[in-house]
Parts: structure tokens; C-alpha cells; sequence
């Protein structure tokens, strides 16, 4: 029995032929209309989506491309301005420094000129103060030489013993 249905299924049948063609006829339609429409849209959209992603990817790369660019010139624009704050803090440094030596040496130049004048000054005080110790020396001593009517050593004796007498400062 094995062989007459083996045989069976060698020996063209035209009916069977004509029906699994209808079938497959039938089955192609039904998967057009229900399976490859659906299938075919799923992949049109997944492919629409696809070509999204890589867009919004390109755009968002140019993007950060441009972002990066721009954060480039920031920063160095930003090295810039802190180099030429530095640059105008060290020469208003400088300035202020040359501004207070300057003002220092009129200070001690103006103190110098003070002290010089209250020099001379406290120095005319004493030539002044000298002077009228000296008169005031002679006075007293033309006073003892006339209140005494002395001969010339004694006078000189008189007078050298006066000096001594006198303070030594």
C-alpha cells in the first residue's frame, strides 16, 4: 500500500493542480490584502522612522558640532579677557605702587624740608639763647670787675675763676 501511494503521488492529478493554484491564487489575495498591506505600511513606517532618527541624529551632531564651535570661541574669548584683566591689574598694580613711592618720597622729602627749617629754627633759638648768655656773662662780669677795683692780676684771677664757676654744659 505504501508503494500505490507513492506512485499515487507521482501521477499528475489536473484537478488537484487546478485547486491548489485557486488556493495559492486565494491565499496570495488574502495575504495582499490583509498581511502585505499592514507588513509593507509597518515597514514604511519603521522605515520613515528610521530616516527620522538619523536626521534628528545628523541635526543634533551639527548641532553639537556648532555648540562645541561656539564653546571653543567662548572660552577662548574668555582667556583673552581674563589675560587682559590680568594685564590692566598688573599695571594699575604698578601704577598704584609707582603713585604711593612717588607720594612716599614727597613725604620724606617734605619731612626732611620740616626738619631742616625746625632744625635751623631750634638752631637759632640757641645762637639767640647763646647770645643773650654770653651778654648776660659779660654783664656779671663787668659788674664783679667794676665792683671791684682790682689791679691786673687780680682781675684776670677774678675772671678765670668765674669761668671756671661757670656749668660746663
Amino acid at each position: 500500500m505504501s508503494i500505490t501511494l507513492a506512485a499515487s503521488l507521482l501521477n499528475p492529478n489536473f484537478g488537484l493542480v487546478i485547486w491548489i493554484t485557486i488556493v495559492f491564487v486565494l491565499l496570495l489575495v488574502v495575504l495582499r490584502r490583509f498581511a502585505w498591506g499592514p507588513i509593507t505600511k509597518a515597514l514604511e513606517e519603521r522605515e520613515q522612522t528610521i530616516d527620522a532618527s538619523i536626521q534628528r541624529a545628523e541635526q543634533a551632531l551639527a548641532e553639537a558640532k556648532q555648540i562645541q564651535a561656539d564653546n571653543e570661541k567662548a572660552r577662548r574669548e574668555a582667556e583673552q579677557e581674563a589675560q587682559r584683566l590680568l594685564r590692566e591689574a598688573r599695571e594699575e598694580v604698578e601704577r598704584l605702587r609707582n603713585d604711593e613711592v612717588q607720594k612716599t618720597r614727597d613725604q620724606i622729602q617734605q619731612m626732611r624740608t620740616q626738619a631742616q627749617a625746625e632744625i635751623e629754627r631750634e638752631k637759632q633759638s640757641a645762637l639767640e639763647e647763646l647770645r643773650t648768655e654770653v651778654a648776660d656773662l659779660a654783664i656779671q662780669a663787668a659788674e664783679k670787675i667794676l665792683t671791684e677795683n682790682l689791679d691786673g692780676d687780680r682781675q684776670r684771677k677774678l675772671v678765670q675763676g668765674f669761668i671756671d664757676d661757670l656749668p660746663k654744659n
